[in-house]
């Protein structure tokens, strides 16, 4: 019965083939344009996981405060308000995982006959644990190495394609601001930071190094920046806190008195971009649906003047013993296949857009089955949806006045 039903929905459908292909018309946009937009929706949510998780998880960032002379302020970071002293107290606190002090700047380093400016960041062991980064090649520096001011360095892919080529750089000598470092190991690809900095364009090395053999210190024991890693992203809130009092304690900061740093929760930052990631995914998805709308209501638009065209069929059909339910089912198969029809064309044309806008503009596409089948399922119901009433109307009928009808 269903098969018959179904043979004759496509029979139907067939007599009248371009009205019907332009009434699919509708659903391939809908269903074409959803898929493209979530395509791209997840695309960007997944970069800015990949970006997220390259910087690292729970994490603050502590800077030094700002100079101010004849009332000109300087920018944060310009005072020598922290110190190591402060990150190791900071990494007695309850919960605190991790702690990098950092004192960071850029230097031109040579190796043989090729030279690059990059940027040489001088911290502790930590700061691999901190920032998530592991040695892919040799090995990293250690603590030892920190307290002898050790002239060794780990070296970001960027800066070893463009110093070394394609000769390995473990055991190499290189010269950073004409001193001799050896290279213990290659740090692994990182990426773009969150600031669209190539992160894997830098060079690690030991603190006290970096301060005595390359940047120099104005005042011993300081750091422009400390950075800090909880062991949990609950207890983010309750660390920052702890870490503002003991700093202010540390510091002698009166009551009432401006902190002469500033905590920022690098964390928060990351998951605002997240989820406004995720809300702009939600909203191209939401203006596409709309076309799966228009596209709804011109399958019942179609279908009213079907049932009108059909009405002599209908008497007939009811006359030989139809019942109300055959004609609705009727009406409903022959929606709902024009709806599903148009998905899957719409999403073919979806999935090669989306294909098509990765090759061409080089932005990040991910079609996923969970897209794929949203949209059949938004097809169908849509189908169901909007062409219900036409269908009921068609079943509805009085046998003699749509036998009558001319």
């Amino acid at each position: 019965m269903k098969l018959a039903m179904l043979a004759e929905a496509w029979r139907a459908m067939g007599a009248n083939r371009l009205r019907t292909l332009l009434t699919m018309l509708g659903m391939v946009i809908g269903v074409g344009a959803v898929v493209l937009m979530m395509a791209i929706g997840q695309g960007a949510q997944y970069a800015i996981q990949q970006t997220i998780s390259a910087m690292g998880s729970n994490l603050f960032i502590l800077l030094s405060g700002h100079t101010a002379s004849s009332g000109v302020r300087s920018a944060s970071g310009s005072a020598h308000t922290l110190t190591v002293a402060d990150a190791d107290a900071i990494a007695e606190l309850p919960g605190v995982a991790a702690v990098a002090p950092i004192h960071p700047g850029s230097a031109q380093v040579v190796y043989g006959p090729n030279n690059w400016n990059t940027a040489v960041i001088g911290s502790t062991p930590a700061y691999l644990d901190v920032r998530s980064w592991p040695v892919v090649s040799g090995q990293a520096f250690t603590a030892s190495d920190v307290r002898s001011a050790t002239r060794v360095a780990l070296i970001g892919q960027t800066a070893a394609e463009n110093l070394f080529g394609d000769e390995d750089p473990v055991g190499k000598t290189i010269r950073i601001q004409q001193s001799p470092f050896t290279v213990l190991g290659v740090l692994g690809l990182k990426g773009q930071g969150m600031d669209g900095r190539d992160q894997d364009d830098s060079i690690i090395t030991p603190l006290t190094t970096a301060q005595r053999s390359v940047f120099g210190a104005q005042f011993p024991g300081t750091v422009r920046m400390v950075m800090v890693q909880t062991t949990t992203q609950q207890i983010m809130p309750q660390i920052e806190k702890s870490m503002t009092a003991l700093l202010r304690q540390r510091h002698r900061t009166r009551e009432g008195q401006e902190s002469d740093f500033y905590l920022r929760n690098l964390t928060s930052v990351a998951d605002s971009a997240a989820e406004s990631t995720r809300v702009m995914s939600m909203l191209l998805g939401a203006i596409a649906s709309v076309s799966l709308l228009v596209g709804g209501i011109g399958i019942m638009n179609i279908m009213l003047v079907s049932v009108t065209e059909r009405t002599r069929e209908i008497g007939i059909r009811m006359a030989i013993g139809a019942r109300e339910r055959d004609i609705l089912l009727q009406f409903l198969l022959e929606a709902v296949i024009i709806s599903v029809a148009g998905c899957f064309i719409g999403l073919l044309l979806g999935i090669g857009c989306a294909l098509l806008t990765e090759w061409l503009t080089d932005t990040l596409v991910i079609i996923s089955a969970s897209s794929v089948l949203v949209a059949f399922g938004v097809a169908a119901t849509v189908g169901i949806f909007f062409g219900y009433y036409p269908a009921l109307k068609a079943a509805r009928m009085d046998p003699i006045e749509a036998l009558r009808y001319q």
